[in-house]
């Protein structure tokens, strides 16, 4: 069984920084690309930044340059550093893990629970 929980969301005022962790456990095998998405009130979950195995990163463009993805291998933990802060950002942010559990021929997608984030102009 795998788990992945999130912390880090709050409340924050525009200009204010937040990180976001996502820390994966269980029996897991193998971990893929990890990544961020969000979904702001009324609206549709929208991809925000991936970072794949070897490191490679890319993020939306409306958050280039002031959100950034990492992730901590040894941990299982995946990590959004999000600076400059604007209240278009406030939403549910969700993780998402593709990963190979003990036990799976193949690799699938993993969800968090979702943290909340809310910017305050």
């Amino acid at each position: 069984q795998v788990q992945l929980v999130e912390s880090g969301g709050g409340l924050v005022q525009a200009g204010g920084s937040l990180r976001l962790s996502c820390a994966a456990s269980g029996s897991i095998l193998s971990i893929n690309a990890m990544g961020w998405y969000r979904q702001a009130p009324g609206g549709q979950r929208e991809w925000v930044a991936t970072i794949t195995s070897g490191g490679s990163t890319s993020t939306t463009d409306s958050v280039k340059g002031r959100f950034t993805i990492s992730r901590d291998n040894g941990k299982n933990t995946l990590y959004l550093q999000m600076n400059n802060l604007k209240p278009e950002d406030t939403a549910v942010y969700y993780c998402n893990v593709n990963l190979r559990s003990t036990g799976s021929w193949f690799s699938r997608d993993y969800w968090g629970q979702g943290t909340q984030v809310t910017v305050s102009s």
